[in-house]
């Protein structure tokens, strides 16, 4: 049975690439695929990018208990599908990229119920990098950015729920270190 790692971080922070980079070097990593209810963007594959399913199945699925962890965003549902994380588990080691909302559901869920999660909260150097960060994407408003920056307070304010803290202060050193992680709780049996 593989590990599943749960990896959390304020939007900016590099988490999506790092999680990019970890997949493209280990094959025994697979990235869940979340359940959503609104329409697939032009480029994104149904059981790739997402599950693109109706708020009617979403809705039954989430009352039948199979997310381990869901939110509503702008009208539509997303959510993390536990059959298929329990699927990918027999085979590979699953990294989810979630919030830190969805860890803490995560790591409820799955209590008892054989599967430890490991989390891990990418954080960046500084509050001001972060700010650059977002600012240099130029796909924000400033008050969007300002947003976001308070979230990534919050967001960080969680860092010690996790079991890990890598700084995203150089990528290499960043991807380095989420692999010696990875390595090291993939040895381990948790339970």
């Amino acid at each position: 049975m593989g590990t599943l790692f749960v990896i959390s971080g304020p939007a900016g922070v590099g988490k999506g690439t790092l999680v990019n980079l970890l997949i493209e070097d280990d094959k025994s990593l697979a990235l869940s695929v979340s359940c959503t209810t609104r329409s697939p963007r032009v480029g994104e594959v149904n059981g790739k990018s997402y599950f693109f399913i109706s708020k009617e199945e979403f809705l039954q699925r989430k009352e039948e208990g199979d997310f381990l962890e869901w939110d509503e965003h702008f009208g539509n549902y997303y959510g993390t599908p536990k059959s298929f994380v329990l699927e990918q588990l027999k085979t590979h080691s699953v990294i989810l990229e979630i919030d830190v909302k969805g860890a803490a559901e995560v790591r409820e869920a799955l209590k008892g119920k054989g599967v430890k999660p490991v989390l891990i909260m990418i954080a960046p150097p500084s509050e001001e990098i972060l700010e650059k960060r977002l600012s240099g994407r130029a796909s924000e408003s400033e008050e969007e950015i300002l947003n976001r920056l308070k979230r990534a307070e919050y967001e960080l304010s969680k860092k010690d729920e996790y079991d890990y803290t890598v700084v995203n202060d150089d990528l290499n050193e960043a991807k380095e270190t989420l692999k010696k992680i990875i390595e090291t709780e993939k040895s381990k049996r948790r339970f």
